[in-house]
């Protein structure tokens, strides 16, 4: 990318000042299945014909969509057409994925360690006709229907290729991920055209991070022009915007501060959800469908889909509204992207850089203690920007500005006292307190936010509680391994030990996030590398 001329003092031209290639994407993207393939699209999906909607989604067809259409069209007029066997002739639909079965008596360690080359895919090319898209490098897919690297995932599944001695495969999945920044000005949902208008939360720097733990400063000097790229795209449509306005990612409060939101490009049901979209949107008659969907996708991005953080009433999908939305953890990790830009500046000689993204992340810091902190009960919290006030529910995302160092001292502790006394569970941490039948609330507990909450409350020095969360959540994880030899993508934490359940879709084999936050936790907890997680051991273990 062009150097960027020096930052000014002020903020929003330190933000805006990387070129328009960092913000707009560098070639025009693949249009996803539900364009290229209507009205055949929503034929096969309102039709159901796969138990899983994103099963045609991720079908190839045979020929390029004008022809395929046409071919269609022409089938539909003879004698004997059938809208199946019309899919099955036309089109390469991905089966089941054999499950792995690990050699007998094989201990969790050696089996995650087992797990990386199995889970591993190289797509340098892909079938210009599915949905599909090439990355460079190898990466590490969840497993199960997650059949393509997933953004916010490949962090903790990179924690566990760490743990592993893989650092190779973690630096091929920072530059896939670099590579995305440059091809397309943001890192999408996964490597899937139907995923190309929305990102998920914003680990990149995270990524960067490690990877410098084991390469030193030449990992922020060499993926600071994506760094930037980065900024530029949660930013984009800050300049000019008034204060109580909100565009794409980007809101500015009443009070001026700026803070971020999740957000897609498109307003129309989700390629992989496709039907299961239209009925939530008839559930909701009083709201215009396109902003339910909207809405729908941006709780996609968010990772949380779906969770009770984002509904207005907790027992209807249709009420989403995750666009109205600041969430904590969001901007807690857009800070530590301005704290990371800052030092990767500084590591390639450009103090002045440093300087301006160090102010951007202080300005943030005090608008997250201040408008996404509630001094009455004592946690973090979301803010609801259309009633102008804060969400009072705990959730587990409340940890956050622990592990990314947002807090301060007196937040961290009563942040800690609360969630030990209502998110603290025998299984491990509760992602919600609520149960809504969504699987991003009770029981379920989910690795990524095990890992969060463990290594932020060792920032602060909550080494009791962190221990506490960290064996019990480990101790599931042995529990569900005994007995059926696999790990999942979730956990239920609260009651008896085993696979979560919920949301749109079968509970998923694998599975990458769970791999890799079970590594990390064993070497932090259990060192040096043994078995430390029978029950005797894990289960009581505080």
């Amino acid at each position: 990318m062009p150097a960027c001329s020096r930052l000014t003092g002020l903020m929003l031209a330190a933000l805006l000042c990387t070129d328009s290639a960092a913000a707009e994407p560098a070639r025009q993207a693949p249009q996803p299945p539900d364009q290229q393939w209507q009205p055949l699209f929503q034929q096969v999906q309102g039709a159901h014909l796969f138990k899983d909607q994103k099963t045609f989604a991720d079908a190839i067809p045979r020929q390029d969509a004008r022809a395929l259409l046409d071919h269609w069209q022409q089938a539909q007029t003879q004698p004997g057409y059938s809208l199946p066997a019309f899919v099955a002739a036309q089109f390469t639909v991905p089966g089941d994925t054999a499950a792995y079965v690990p050699p007998a008596g094989e201990s969790l360690r050696a089996h995650i360690d087992g797990l990386w080359p199995v889970l591993t895919r190289t797509t340098r090319t892909a079938d210009p006709h599915g949905s599909l898209l090439p990355l460079p490098k190898p990466y590490v897919v969840p497993g199960g229907r997650f059949r393509e690297v997933y953004y916010w995932d490949s962090y903790f599944t990179m924690l566990g290729l760490a743990s592993s001695g893989r650092w190779q495969q973690v630096r091929d999945m920072v530059d896939n991920f670099a590579w995305q920044l440059d091809q397309y000005g943001h890192i999408p949902n996964g490597n899937r055209s139907y995923y190309l208008s929305r990102s998920q939360p914003p680990f990149f720097s995270l990524m960067v991070e490690l990877l410098a733990t084991h390469e030193g400063d030449d990992a922020y000097r060499r993926y600071l022009p994506q760094l930037r790229t980065e900024h530029a795209f949660w930013m984009r449509g800050a300049d000019g915007l008034p204060p109580g306005a909100a565009s794409e990612r980007v809101v500015r409060l009443a009070d001026g501060q700026l803070l971020n939101r999740y957000w897609d490009a498109r307003a129309v049901p989700r390629t992989e959800s496709w039907t299961d979209d239209l009925a939530t949107a008839a559930q909701a008659p009083q709201r215009a469908p396109s902003q339910v969907y909207r809405d729908l996708r941006a709780g996609a991005e968010s990772g949380w889909d779906f969770s009770s953080r984002w509904l207005a009433d907790p027992a209807a999908l249709g009420s989403i509204h995750t666009t109205a939305i600041v969430p904590v953890d969001l901007n807690s990790l857009l800070f530590h992207l301005e704290k990371t830009v800052a030092r990767a500046s500084k590591a390639a000689g450009d103090g002045a850089a440093a300087r301006d993204y160090e102010q951007l992340a202080q300005a943030r810091q005090k608008a997250i203690n201040t408008l996404l902190w509630d001094a009455t009960q004592g946690w973090y919290v979301d803010r609801d920007i259309e009633r102008g006030q804060t969400r009072p529910a705990l959730t587990a995302a409340a940890l956050f500005p622990l592990w990314l160092q947002v807090a301060t001292r007196s937040q961290a502790r009563q942040t800690a006292a609360a969630v030990d006394a209502q998110l603290l569970r025998q299984g491990g941490l509760l992602t919600t307190t609520v149960r809504t039948g969504q699987q991003w609330d009770a029981p379920n507990g989910w690795a990524p936010l095990q890992w969060v909450a463990v290594d932020g409350l060792q920032r602060y020095g909550e080494n009791t509680l962190a221990r506490r969360i960290g064996t019990r959540f480990l101790h599931t994880v042995q529990a569900v391994y005994d007995s059926e030899g696999k790990l999942v993508e979730k956990y239920v934490v609260d009651g008896s030990a085993g696979g979560g359940g919920g949301g749109e879709y079968v509970l998923q084999d694998g599975f990458g996030w769970s791999n890799g936050v079970t590594s990390a936790l064993l070497d932090r907890l259990c060192p040096p590398r043994r078995t430390c997680v029978s029950a005797q051991d894990v289960g009581t273990a505080d």
